[in-house]
């Protein structure tokens, strides 16, 4: 949403101030450790956990990131009750989402790769919000097209080939 655009780097940084006590707060209850990063990434307040050591951050990934969606969404909630505005944030833990951004854009080039070779749609397992993202902006960039179909949580993505005659330069 256009909604972020407005808000202010200060702003921002607030989000993420709020988020990292509330981040702070569950640490300590659930007596793990790790050192708190914050910032603004592409106009979206940043958290990330980075551990101490490996063997309790691995709880809070989780399997497949349960977890850490679900840290993310219960400290965007608390974020909104502190400003009264949904918050864009991000959290992550240890790395856990720059590896899922990898793995996706391992998952999407093999695709794209399928589709320029059969010249077939390829269809996608279903992914979440964040994943399909990664795709798209991965497909764009291969010049092919692709579009999300289903609905939650079921969404998926089919990869294309882009039709020369709607989509070409060329007269």
């Amino acid at each position: 949403m256009a909604q972020n655009d407005d808000k202010t780097v200060d702003q921002l940084n607030d989000e993420a101030d709020i988020a990292a006590d509330y981040l702070e707060g569950l640490l300590d209850i659930a007596d793990y450790e790790g050192d708190i990063e914050m910032g603004v990434r592409n106009g979206r307040p940043m958290v990330q956990i980075v551990a101490d050591d490996d063997t309790d951050i691995k709880h809070l990934i989780g399997r497949n990131g349960e977890v850490v969606d679900a840290l993310q969404q219960l400290t965007r909630l608390a974020v909104q009750q502190k400003t009264g505005e949904r918050s864009r944030l991000i959290v992550d833990v240890d790395g856990f989402l720059k590896r899922k951004r990898q793995r996706l854009h391992d998952i999407a080039l093999d695709a794209v790769d399928e589709v320029k070779e059969t010249g077939e749609p390829v269809d996608l397992k279903p992914m979440n919000s964040f994943e399909r993202k990664v795709v798209h902006d991965v497909v764009r960039e291969e010049g092919l097209k692709s579009r999300s179909h289903g609905e939650e949580p079921h969404r998926y993505v089919t990869i294309y080939l882009r039709a020369n005659a709607d989509d070409s330069d060329e007269e």
